[in-house]
């Protein structure tokens, strides 16, 4: 059974976009040093990476190739996608997506991206772990980390560890 995992940056106020969706704030941090816990190292034993329409159209939009050649790919979306920027299947029902990715055995999943299909996953019981980059920055607003749903949780630390440039990792447990 594949552990389903999440693994985001956010600004110290709760944010991963800004109000324009734009990321500069988090590019700015582009060079910093997490060792162990960096994105390169993270994504080369991730076998399937699932999004939701909003994160591949802003993935799409990028003019770099396409980074998961070497996942499998999932886009939650209603709405077809014409002309793929990389190999991926769509899918619209997250319950029956949830089913599938819990089927694999060949790795974990990572929910790419923004707050409210982890959120989605979170609210199902689906995600098992997450790891949070809080960056300091303060953007006053923008997209939230994870949307108010009313939906209420204990997640368990599993670690907390201050990085490079006064980041810091969570690390959490759904378990």
């Amino acid at each position: 059974m594949a552990r389903i995992l999440g693994y985001i940056a956010t600004s110290l106020d709760g944010y991963i976009a800004t109000v324009n969706d734009s990321l500069d704030w988090l590019f700015a941090y582009e060079k910093m040093d997490l060792g162990e816990h960096d994105y390169r190292e993270f994504v080369k034993g991730i076998r399937t990476v699932v999004m939701g329409r909003g994160t591949y159209d802003f993935l799409e939009q990028d003019e770099s190739a396409w980074a998961y050649c070497d996942q499998r790919v999932y886009v939650v979306t209603s709405r077809p996608i014409d002309h793929p920027k990389g190999s991926l299947e769509t899918r619209s029902d997250i319950d029956g997506l949830i089913d599938e990715l819990r089927a694999l055995d060949d790795g974990p999943v990572w929910m790419l991206g923004g707050g409210q299909l982890q959120m989605a996953f979170i609210e199902r019981g689906a995600l098992d772990e997450i790891e949070i980059y809080m960056l300091p920055e303060l953007l006053g607003g923008g997209r939230p980390l994870f949307p108010a749903t009313g939906f209420r949780s204990s997640p368990k630390l599993i670690g907390a560890k201050a990085l490079d440039r006064g980041c810091v990792r969570l690390h959490y447990s759904f378990d």
